[in-house]
């Protein structure tokens, strides 16, 4: 099974060439780091700031540029930094192409809950409300099952939802999975060594599996 660098660098090829893409806290962060040779793309960050780099070495952090999960990042050649109303106004018209984040639970019918967990105290939804309502593709950076070996992929979320039906595709330690039309996630993709039958025993929700299953080329 693939550990958090590997679901990161499953993620960074999913990326096309010319895309505007926003990386959420947690593993989507991560993927900045693996963007394919010969792909030109602009990373943003909610906080304000468009073409983010990859994290800077030890020592050559800056403590002025951060994204949004309050992490020291790098800009590069051509980098522009904003307030955080022009920030939102690009997310909520549209602007980015591929929105990557992370969850907590998703259910099969692409609804994402991934800002609170009740009687734990958060200082709000921030940021991903917005941009599970305005996003053109989402895909979700996730461990498919919780410490306990729960699986976190549902018929229904449990949890409060940030947004409904608006997940396209998963990326898992086990495994790349798409919501399908008529609901339920339909596996494209086994990580490296892993079995389908450990995919179905860790998925709760409806599992779709149509012919072969290839491992995951990373």
């Amino acid at each position: 099974m693939l550990d958090k660098i590997g679901i990161a660098k499953r993620i960074a090829l999913e990326i096309k060439d010319g895309y505007y893409v926003n990386l959420g806290i947690g593993i989507p962060t991560l993927v900045a780091n693996y963007i394919p040779k010969g792909i030109n793309i602009v990373l943003q960050s909610e906080n304000g700031l468009l073409g983010m780099g990859p994290f800077p070495f030890e020592g050559e952090e800056d403590s002025d540029l951060i994204n949004a999960g309050k992490q020291t990042i790098t800009t590069l050649p051509g980098s522009s930094i904003f307030d955080s109303a022009l920030s939102f106004g690009m997310i909520r018209s549209q602007k980015v192409d591929l929105t990557i984040l992370g969850a907590m639970e998703v259910s099969e019918y692409g609804d994402i809950a991934n800002w609170k967990i009740p009687g734990k105290m958060v200082k709000g939804m921030g940021g991903a409300m917005d941009l599970v309502a305005s996003a053109k593709n989402i895909i979700v950076a996730m461990q498919h099952v919780n410490k306990v070996g729960e699986s976190k992929l549902l018929a229904e979320c449990s949890l409060p939802l940030t947004g409904v039906k608006c997940v396209k595709k998963i990326v898992t330690e086990l495994a790349v999975l798409e919501i399908a039309n008529e609901g339920g996630f339909r596996l494209l993709e086994r990580a490296p060594g892993v079995s389908v039958e450990e995919i179905r025993m860790s998925t709760s929700g409806k599992l779709i599996i149509e012919g072969e299953i290839p491992e995951m080329q990373l």
